[in-house]
């Protein structure tokens, strides 16, 4: 054997084993994500022998993925601050108001409500936003409360692909491909996703108006918007309505067009928001201070993640696995990659968690189409229309799942068999858009 085989072969083993001990110690849940992604591949570049290196192994990871978290950090405090100020309590009304007592309707402005809430990509908001608010018109007409869970799960998870939700900036930073470039190109996969879930309650709405016989006419009842707390009052800033929504549009089609980096669009965003509808520094650091928790911690798992990542790819661990998989695969096979990806991609949201699976498993797997001629991208992509997307409000490794089914007052076997297989078939469809769009190879 000679020395290059060796290197070789220890690089391999060394991948293997850090990705092994990775997933059971995040997935026993022995540690933190946080800690697992950066004690593990610093212990094993150590005992592989690169010694000081490791140290530049991982700063040049954690480079790549700065901008990334710089983005989520912002972005959660741009969309943190359009909700205090109360930009989607009018929308959530209307919402209410049009679906009046008419189950169809009902169920699909249930999806819709959940569409427009997880745009800030938080499932824990989306679910404590649109559940209570739905919730009183399921039950004054005896709906059946798996609908709910069911529609609003399908509707948070298909807009949970949006380039600032976890999945697809985990997708990015261990892809090392910008945001927009992983996401445009799914765009209209996602919008048919979306369509198909307003088919899907509709579906839903109108069994249960049979089941329920109010399938003849439609009743309207009064509505009463919910009552709010005198502190969310005291933000909510409903006279500048128009201008929070002139300002989401405007960032987010900027997101979209590519032309302005994407931390730099939602840092601008985030600051803005701030002024126009907290003048006051003090208000301003309030605010800051309310959404700092979840921005950092989010930020300290991509930080960490750019320290795993660079290890593996610097170091030429991901190579040589990929290496060895190629070894094996069927030479023509390579090109079928994205489409495997994508179809299995929701059912992995019930094995692995979203960290183990986008920073463990995915460099590895991109890697292995690379050296079969596939690019990186299109796997990324098929990534995100499942793995904890549409996968997410039904995978049991996430607290939100249980938020939702706590809220419906359901069971998770019960929200799993009547809903998953209709996430199952929402990432199909978009699987089956993109092939058609050319986004993945056919």
């Amino acid at each position: 054997m000679t020395r290059k085989t060796k290197v070789a072969a220890l690089l391999f083993i060394t991948g293997i084993l850090i990705i092994l001990v990775l997933l059971a110690l995040i997935l026993s849940k022995t540690t933190s994500a946080l800690t697992a992604l950066i004690l593990v591949p610093v212990a094993g570049a150590l005992v592989a022998g690169f010694g000081l290196d490791t140290a530049k192994f991982a700063v040049e990871g954690i480079k790549n993925i700065a901008p990334v978290a710089a983005m989520f950090i912002f972005a959660i405090l741009f969309f943190g601050v359009l909700t205090d100020a109360g930009m989607f309590d009018p929308i959530i009304n209307r919402t209410l108001r049009i679906v009046g007592h008419n189950p169809v309707r009902i169920a699909m402005g249930a999806a819709v409500l959940a569409m427009i809430v997880h745009l800030d990509g938080s499932g824990a908001v989306t679910f404590l936003i649109t559940v209570p608010a739905m919730l009183p018109l399921f039950d004054r007409l005896g709906m059946d409360r798996r609908i709910l869970a069911g529609v609003v799960a399908l509707g948070a998870g298909t807009m949970n692909i949006v380039p600032w939700g976890g999945p697809t900036l985990r997708a990015s930073s261990a892809l090392d491909i910008p945001v927009t470039d992983l996401y445009n190109p799914v765009i209209l996969p996602q919008l048919a996703g979306l369509a198909f879930v307003l088919f899907v309650a509709w579906r839903m709405g109108k069994k249960e108006a049979v089941r329920l016989g109010l399938s003849a006419g439609i009743q309207h009842g009064t509505f009463t918007p919910p009552e709010l707390t005198e502190a969310k009052k005291s933000l909510r800033r409903p006279k500048l309505f128009w201008i929070n929504i002139a300002l989401t549009v405007v960032a987010i089609a900027t997101l979209i067009s590519g032309k302005i980096a994407p931390a730099l669009v939602f840092m601008l965003s985030a600051v803005l928001a701030l002024m126009v509808n907290y003048p006051s520094l003090k208000d301003q650091k309030e605010r800051i201070d309310a959404h700092a928790k979840a921005a950092l911690m989010m930020a300290g798992i991509l930080m960490a993640a750019g320290v795993f990542t660079g290890i593996m790819k610097e170091s030429g661990m991901i190579t040589a696995m990929a290496r060895e998989a190629v070894a094996v695969i069927p030479a023509g096979m390579g090109g079928h990659i994205p489409v495997a990806v994508a179809v299995l991609s929701m059912p992995l949201s019930l094995v692995f968690d979203p960290d183990s699976f986008y920073f463990g498993f995915l460099p590895v797997i991109a890697e292995v189409g690379q050296q079969m001629n596939v690019s990186p991208a299109p796997v990324g992509q098929a990534a995100i229309l499942g793995q904890m997307t549409t996968g997410f409000p039904f995978s049991p490794l996430t607290a939100t799942t249980f938020l939702l089914t706590g809220l419906t007052g359901i069971d998770l076997a019960d929200h799993q068999r009547f809903s998953m297989k209709y996430a199952f078939l929402t990432t199909l469809v978009m699987t089956l858009v993109a092939l058609l769009l050319g986004v993945f190879p056919a």
